[in-house]
């Protein structure tokens, strides 16, 4: 059985990077681990849904998403608020 999404990525050394894989069963949880990739710099290599490449307009809106996650993430520790009150303020993902 598939997993609904599969995340390649690789860490950036001097001396070249081996790429990762990452499986998810729901597209929360894919953004979430997009947002720790984003969050320290990785390369996200690609992202598939059910063995299919997203093309660019799906992958681009996973990665609004989890910038929008790692945002928020940063807004609720800078301030001391909760996601549900950085979503209403700033209309972040919750």
């Amino acid at each position: 059985m598939l997993a609904k999404f599969d995340i390649d990525y690789s860490i950036p050394f001097a001396d070249g990077a081996q790429i990762h894989h990452h499986c998810a069963n729901d597209s929360a949880d894919c953004e979430d681990f997009l947002a720790n990739l984003l969050e320290h710099n990785f390369i996200i290599q690609g992202i598939r849904h059910e063995g299919v490449d997203l093309v660019n307009g799906k992958f681009d809106g996973m990665i609004k998403t989890a910038a929008g996650v790692m945002a928020a993430r940063h807004i609720c520790a800078a301030l001391g608020i909760d996601s549900v009150e950085a979503c209403r303020r700033f209309s972040l993902p919750a």
